[in-house]
């Protein structure tokens, strides 16, 4: 009987070992072919999962990046984070501007020296089946408006994640989302 590989059972071995010789080198070939299938499927999944987790690093350090930026009042490094073509949509309903409308918004703000500072926690990405979209949602925490939400999505592009969109909402607890709404129609029809 030809040498069996340590990896096939022992009583596989011996059932093996009753067998002409060419079906017994029949099954030997056949159970390398499934171990190497086997391992070749562990191996690209272990890859595609180590891939999502370095998409989803590269991911976080860029919105972290994005509010780090924003913080410390560095527009030229903030809106090298942003595509050319992103959309900003603020708080307010009227908000929702190009790259070019929110650097308008925000140069004045940076100029002076002074940004925004959201400190973001409970983050959530996910990616498209391709892997070069990502959309997000993060809660964040700021000093006057309290816990805001930010939503958005971002493109790889050239091997490199830009945001796309960002989103930041004020979530309203449902106990008074009836009254906040009440004076929202209020500031709508022009009184206050």
């Amino acid at each position: 009987m030809p040498f069996l590989p340590a990896w096939i059972p022992v009583s596989v071995a011996i059932v093996l070992s009753a067998m002409p010789n060419s079906l017994y080198m029949f099954h030997v070939k056949r159970q390398e072919r499934i171990m190497k299938t086997l391992l070749s499927t562990l191996f690209l999944v272990i890859s595609m999962i180590s891939t999502c987790q370095a998409s989803e690093k590269a991911v976080n350090e860029v919105l972290d990046s994005v509010h780090h930026s924003a913080a410390k009042a560095n527009a030229e490094h903030y809106f090298s984070l942003f595509s050319a073509d992103a959309v900003f949509i603020g708080t307010d309903a009227s908000e929702v501007w190009t790259v070019s409308e929110f650097k308008d918004y925000a140069m004045p703000h940076f100029n002076k020296g002074t940004g925004w500072t959201y400190h973001p926690y409970n983050r959530h990405v996910y990616f498209s089946d391709d892997g070069d979209v990502a959309w997000f949602d993060e809660l964040l925490r700021n000093d006057k408006l309290g816990i805001t939400r930010g939503t958005g999505v971002l493109e790889k592009k050239e091997g490199n994640w830009k945001v796309m969109q960002y989103h930041l909402a004020i979530p309203v607890p449902n106990a008074i989302a009836g009254d906040v709404a009440d004076q929202i129609k209020a500031i709508e029809k022009g009184g206050h």
